[in-house]
């Protein structure tokens, strides 16, 4: 995604985290898939504990392989109770969303190639 301007050229969503050789901070939270089943919780959906650890840790070796600069991605701890806070720095904000029906049934990053 091109979210950030480039200022030599005075161009608004030009360049990416990238070339800008910002860091990613990866949140392992994607892996758990709640809904609402009455006024409870209900993770019957959500991949099993290995295999979510399995796909998150294929997805970071991934991102570090082709950002090039792996040690610009962290990562916290899989499953664990983590407190991240951050600040938004711009005008808007991007939500990513994988409820696709092909996502819907990825299970590992090979899949998420050809999806």
């Amino acid at each position: 995604m091109r979210i950030w301007p480039d200022e030599g050229k005075s161009r608004a969503w030009d360049l990416n985290v990238k070339q800008k050789e910002y860091e990613v901070l990866c949140v392992s939270q994607f892996t758990l898939y709640g809904r609402l089943q009455k006024t409870k919780p209900d993770f019957s959906k959500a991949m099993l504990a290995q295999q979510a650890r399995d796909f998150y840790q294929q997805f970071l070796e991934r991102l570090r392989k082709e950002y090039g600069l792996p040690e610009r991605i962290k990562d916290g701890m899989f499953g664990a109770m983590m407190s991240v806070s951050l600040v938004n720095d711009g005008p808007v904000t991007f939500t990513l969303d994988s409820a696709t029906p092909a996502a819907s049934s990825v299970s590992s990053m090979d899949d998420l190639s050809s999806a």
